[in-house]
């Protein structure tokens, strides 16, 4: 079931939500620049084991509205409070991919985790304002690429896209599915898609990761090239509890690179 939620005045957000009868709720966060689409080997599976999908298209992606303002985690964070208040959502799992995963961090540390009993962190962006174990020089590319992506959005888009997914995933994927994977970022507005990636440039999360205390599983890609793994062990060092679950044979798309293990891990954390 797909419906809009209304998360200000003038800007409604889509949601779908696969209910297979009041099951225990994942709530799905996607990553920059996709939308909940790129969960569909998870929508497809997990429902039939009796969990409640919800995926939700942030601000300016997917099938929701396209303010001009309002891409800042803080306020990225606080619609999906409002998301999981209009819902009645309790005992939530929150998962988020890439960028998706700094909002779950920023919602968990802003909302004091409310209603989350698990979080699940897939290639989180955590570390993207100031990466760590990098050298200057190293530093400096890294802010050049996010600039140079800014850039690129605003005069060529599609062929942005194209960069992004040749670096995204480890595995071989068919040209077909590059080209449905393309079209996930295609939908997004595009002065959405360079305000999140100034966000994921500017934004500290550094103070957050202390203030998660529920149960947190870090699902990352040994061979990530956009959020190396070295965030995953940094994650795993500073978020106290947490299980960190490699995959070996993964990039940034391990939830389609090794969909079954993501699958089941997935599963084998929340119970």
């Amino acid at each position: 079931m797909g419906y809009y939620i209304s998360v200000e005045q003038n800007v409604n957000v889509f949601v779908e939500d696969l209910d297979p009868g009041h099951g225990k709720p994942i709530l799905f966060i996607h990553g920059w620049p996709l939308n909940h689409k790129q969960f569909e080997y998870q929508f497809n599976q997990l429902p039939k084991m009796g969990y409640r999908c919800i995926g939700i298209d942030l601000r300016g992606f997917g099938k929701s509205d396209r303010p001009w303002k309002g891409y800042s985690y803080n306020r990225l964070a606080d619609d999906i409070r409002i998301v999981i208040d209009t819902l009645q959502l309790e005992d939530i799992t929150l998962a988020g991919h890439s960028m998706g995963g700094a909002i779950a961090i920023r919602y968990m540390a802003r909302h004091a985790g409310y209603k989350v009993s698990k979080l699940v962190l897939i290639g989180a962006a955590a570390f993207t304002r100031r990466p760590i174990g990098l050298t200057k020089e190293e530093v400096k590319r890294w802010e050049r690429t996010w600039n140079d992506l800014i850039e690129a959005t605003y005069t060529d888009r599609p062929k942005m896209l194209d960069g992004v997914g040749d670096v995204f995933f480890e595995r071989y994927v068919t040209e077909s599915f590059k080209d449905w994977f393309h079209g996930l970022g295609i939908e997004a507005s595009g002065h959405a898609t360079a305000m999140c990636a100034v966000s994921l440039r500017d934004e500290d999360l550094g103070q957050d990761l202390s203030k998660i205390y529920v149960p947190t599983g870090i699902f990352h890609g040994i061979h990530d090239k956009v959020c190396p793994f070295k965030f995953a062990e940094l994650m795993h060092a500073q978020i106290k509890g947490s299980e960190l679950i490699p995959f070996m044979y993964s990039g940034h798309g391990l939830f389609y690179e090794e969909r079954e293990k993501f699958n089941r891990e997935l599963i084998r954390f929340i119970e």
